[in-house]
C-alpha cells in the first residue's frame, strides 16, 4: 500500500499508477468499506491517513481547510476548543477521515438545520489520475466563480479523483443547547406531533424520529421523537414551553445530551458489528411519505424526520432484499447504503439510480477513462 505524506505525493502516485494502467484502490482510515459498492481487488492501494495537517484555521474567519486523511474527531476536538463546529454528524466519526466523510458525504441528525457536505464545504483541492491537484473554491464563505467541481467529489466515493485538501464553512457552537425525547405510542401520534412542529416558530437543529425497536436502545420500546434545540436561553426554553404539551417529554442537557445524540450518530456502527450479515437502507422519501416509510420496517429504524431520510436496519441481507423489493413496487427511492463485503456482489445495491446517472457516467468517463479508479465503488454502478 503506498501512504503518500503531502498532496503532490498523492498526485503523482496517481499519475503512476494510471500511466501502466494500473487499477487502484483509493481510500482513508476504511472506516466504511461496508459503505455503498464493494472494495474490490486492485493492482494499487492508496491511503490518504497521512495527509493530517491543519493547513490554515483562522476562529475569527469561521473558515478552516484541512488535508484530507485528519480524523474527523480531531477536527471535531479543535474547532470545539474554539466552541466551533463543523455539524456533520457523520457515522464512524471516531475512525473517518475528513476525506472519507466528504467522498462519502455522510451526515447526521443535524442536516435538518445545516445541510450536508454540500452545504459547509466551500473549497477542495484534489489530485486526478494525470497527476495534477486541481483547486475548486477557495476560504470564502461565497465563492461562485466558475464550475464548483468540489460538489462532483462529494459522494463520489474516490471514483473519480482523489479527494486532498478541504475547506469548511465553520459554525459557531450555540450560546445554549437542550434536548428532548417525546414517546408516542403510535406511529401516527408521533407524525402528528412532528407535523405540530414542522409548522411551528421552532426551528430545531435535529429533529429524529426513532422505531420502537430503536427505541428499546434506550431503554423505552415506544416511538421516540428526539429534539435539539440552540441558541440563547430564552430560545431554548420556548421549546421547552412548547414541548410540555407532549406527556412524557424529558429534557436533557450537558453530557446526558450527548451521549443521547451520539447513540443516534452511532447506531449504525454499533449494528453493523453487531451483525455480521446486518444490512442497512436507505430511503429518500416526501415528509408526507415518512410515515409509511417507517412503518413497513419490522425492525430497528431511524428518521430524519425534518428532511425526509429514513434508515432500515435488518439482521439478515435476505430480509433487506425481500423489503428493497416492496419498495420498488411503491416506488420509494431506496439504496442499501451498508452490507456484509461478501453479498454486495449478489445484493442489487442501487435498483432505481436517478435520471441522470448517464451524465455522472459520462463525468466519470472524463476523469478516469480507463476506469481505474475505485471501480463499482459507486453501488456497483460506477
Amino acid at each position: 500500500m503506498q501512504v503518500p505524506s503531502t498532496p503532490e505525493e498523492l498526485a503523482d502516485n496517481l499519475r503512476q499508477a494510471a500511466s501502466r494502467k494500473r487499477t487502484i484502490s483509493l481510500g482513508g482510515n476504511g472506516s466504511k468499506h461496508l459503505m455503498a459498492g464493494p472494495v474490490t481487488l486492485s493492482d494499487e492501494r492508496i491511503s490518504t491517513a497521512k495527509l493530517r495537517r491543519v493547513l490554515d484555521y483562522e476562529p475569527r474567519d469561521l473558515t478552516i481547510s484541512v488535508e484530507a486523511g485528519l480524523p474527523w474527531s480531531e477536527l471535531a476536538r479543535l474547532l470545539a476548543a474554539n466552541r466551533q463546529m463543523i455539524p456533520l454528524d457523520p457515522p464512524f466519526g471516531r475512525t473517518a477521515t475528513v476525506g472519507g466523510v466528504v467522498s462519502s458525504n455522510s451526515s447526521g441528525p443535524r442536516r435538518r438545520l445545516y445541510g450536508t457536505a454540500r452545504d459547509l464545504v466551500i473549497g477542495m483541492r484534489f489530485a486526478t489520475l494525470e497527476g495534477k491537484l486541481v483547486q475548486s473554491g477557495g476560504m470564502v464563505v461565497k465563492n461562485v466563480a466558475g464550475l464548483d467541481m468540489a460538489k462532483l467529489m462529494i459522494g463520489s466515493f474516490g471514483t473519480l479523483a482523489a479527494v486532498a485538501v478541504v475547506n469548511f464553512k465553520v459554525t459557531p457552537e450555540p450560546e445554549t443547547e437542550r434536548s428532548f425525547l417525546v414517546p408516542f405510542e403510535s406511529l401516527s401520534a408521533a407524525i402528528e406531533a412532528r407535523n405540530h412542529i414542522l409548522t411551528s416558530a421552532l426551528l430545531p437543529s435535529a429533529l429524529d424520529l426513532l422505531h420502537p425497536a430503536t427505541g428499546a436502545t434506550l431503554g423505552n420500546r415506544v416511538w421516540l421523537l428526539a429534539l435539539r434545540a440552540g441558541g440563547n436561553e430564552a430560545a431554548v426554553n420556548r421549546y421547552e414551553q412548547e414541548l410540555t404539551r407532549f406527556p412524557g417529554a424529558v429534557a436533557f442537557e450537558d453530557t446526558r445530551q450527548e451521549i443521547l445524540w451520539r447513540h443516534v450518530q452511532e447506531f449504525t456502527p454499533r449494528f453493523l458489528e453487531k451483525h455480521a450479515d446486518g444490512v442497512v437502507v436507505r430511503v429518500s422519501c416526501t415528509l408526507k411519505e415518512l410515515e409509511s416509510v417507517l412503518g413497513s420496517f419490522d425492525g430497528p429504524a431511524v428518521a430524519r424526520a425534518g428532511s425526509g431520510v429514513c434508515y432500515g436496519y435488518f439482521e439478515q441481507s435476505a430480509a433487506a432484499t425481500e423489503w428493497m423489493a416492496t419498495a420498488a413496487v411503491r416506488g420509494w427511492k431506496a439504496v442499501i447504503e451498508f452490507s456484509p463485503e461478501g453479498r454486495k456482489q449478489a445484493l442489487e445495491l442501487w435498483p432505481s439510480p436517478s435520471g441522470d446517472m448517464e451524465v455522472m457516467r459520462r463525468v466519470k468517463g472524463l476523469f478516469d477513462p480507463e476506469n481505474l479508479l475505485n471501480r463499482g465503488r459507486l453501488y456497483r454502478r460506477i
